[in-house]
């Protein structure tokens, strides 16, 4: 194993990496940073957790040396997919580039444009934004991309799978085809890879691990549980409760939805418990996050937001709620434990709906997993299930509920109708009825259509309605 500082990189980025504590690289940095160093385009697979971030930031510094930006032109450009991971990479260039002075420009959502158009105009060494924002600010005219030397799209596989290929080719036209471009990611499926090709020219491709593998370090279990989500949520329960090693974990969920309603059950059960999803604004996320890094809360439910590439060292478990749709999600997920080189424990819901899902899982990571010894779905939710599911609760006896009251109408209706026609008077002709009558709310159907022909005469005959014997002269010339 080499050391940070056998690799090409400045001194004063070897000092700072020092001075965080770091002396050796991981395998991923260790062959990746001499290419980017170099200037050739790398795509990289390597397991989370192994220090991708910095794979291409150290070099990214040593290379920022020389030149300076301009404005409204920054020298290089990050693409995350969420803003927490922009957020993280520009920590990571505040502690690795303490020696330098650096500008940095974070762009993301939940931010004013108008304190990002201020760093913009002062001029960008780096500039770390989520796809949708860059291009706000490119619209706006408040942002040129001519002069950007390197690309990086981190986490390129979700970059390229969530939709964002449309919003990258967009960027990619702005930018200059001599550009230097960096791929990492923890997983790369050959339809990924396919499109990756589009961005890169001649990659170096570095993978120190099996595309799609998880750390031999995290205990993979399985704990089978009923269909409904009452019962999921019990068995969660007892599941945590179980743990007896548990410092702090993730609990991923799919929707958005479920994120708050398993938040609210673990809080009413007294547990030390937060919540994070895409929808929440971005104060509340970065609180929520801090709160879990500094112990403030011990569980943290989550969408996939929080499956990608956070940098929680020491989460010691990962549970997930539900099968991830998506297999590679499974491997990002879980890979929020056991990070270089510690222990974890991964637990995954299933019941029969996701077995589908779970076998995708086992088929990616080429593993079979086991089940939990000794702890089985309770067959009753503690009374959860009216107050969690209220809809889903009162449907079982409002169904019995509904056909009574539409028995009971039709009921009703067949009597009305048999009482209107034993009791109806004889219908009288329509030249025996008054005048009054054609004005009457109880006329029948018939005589309205006649009232309607006759275009507002009356019985009299010729003389307009409304004026009886005193008709102005006028409206009778001609009569």
């Amino acid at each position: 194993m080499v050391a940070f500082a056998e690799l090409p990189l400045s001194p004063k980025v070897i000092k700072a990496v020092e001075d965080a504590g770091y002396t050796e690289p991981t395998p991923i940095q260790e062959q990746a940073i001499p290419h980017v160093v170099a200037g050739k385009d790398v795509l990289g697979i390597a397991q989370t957790g192994t220090g991708k971030t910095a794979s291409f930031v150290l070099p990214m510094i040593t290379r920022l040396e020389r030149g300076r930006a301009r404005a409204r032109m920054p020298r290089t450009l990050i693409l995350e997919p969420t803003r927490e991971l922009a957020a993280q990479v520009d920590e990571n260039f505040q502690k690795y580039g303490a020696n330098h002075k650096l500008s940095v420009a974070l762009l993301i959502g939940g931010v004013s444009f108008e304190d990002q158009d201020r760093k913009l105009e002062r001029g960008a060494d780096v500039l770390i934004a989520t796809p949708g924002r860059l291009l706000d600010h490119t619209e706006r005219g408040k942002l040129l991309l001519n002069g950007v030397d390197i690309l990086v799209i981190d986490e390129a596989d979700r970059m390229l799978d969530m939709g964002f290929i449309p919003d990258i080719e967009r960027i990619a036209g702005l930018i200059p085809f001599t550009r230097q471009t960096l791929f990492f990611s923890a997983t790369m499926p050959p339809e990924i890879a396919s499109l990756a090709d589009k961005f890169l020219s001649a990659p170096v491709r570095i993978e120190v691990a099996k595309a799609s593998s998880t750390a031999s370090t995290v205990e993979q279990k399985l704990l089978k549980t009923g269909s409904k989500d009452f019962e999921k949520r019990a068995a969660l329960r007892d599941l945590l409760r179980a743990q007896d090693d548990i410092k702090n974990g993730i609990i991923f969920c799919n929707r958005k939805r479920d994120v708050a309603t398993l938040f609210r059950s673990l809080d009413k059960h007294g547990f030390s418990v937060g919540a994070l999803h895409g929808d929440m604004d971005q104060h509340s996320r970065t609180q929520m996050l801090d709160g879990f890094r500094n112990n403030k809360i011990q569980l943290l439910v989550a969408s996939d937001v929080a499956a990608r590439g956070l940098d929680i060292p020491d989460v010691s478990h990962v549970f997930n709620f539900d099968v991830p749709i998506h297999a590679e999600d499974y491997v990002h997920r879980i890979g929020r434990t056991g990070r270089a080189g510690r222990t974890g424990k991964a637990f995954t819901l299933v019941d029969r709906s996701t077995m589908k899902y779970l076998e995708s899982v086992e088929k990616l990571i080429d593993k079979s997993l086991d089940y939990v010894d000794g702890i089985t779905a309770p067959a009753e939710a503690d009374g959860e299930e009216d107050e969690a599911r209220p809809a889903r609760g009162r449907g079982r006896d409002r169904k019995p509920r509904r056909d009574k009251i539409k028995d009971d109408n039709r009921k009703r209706a067949k009597a009305v109708d048999e009482l209107s026609d034993a009791t109806a008077p004889a219908k009288p002709e329509t030249e025996a009825r008054p005048a009054a009558a054609a004005n009457d709310d109880d006329a029948g159907k018939g005589d309205k259509r006649g009232r309607s022909r006759s275009r507002g005469k009356s019985e009299r005959g010729d003389a307009p309605v409304g004026f009886g014997d005193d008709i102005p002269a006028f409206m009778m010339i001609g009569r």
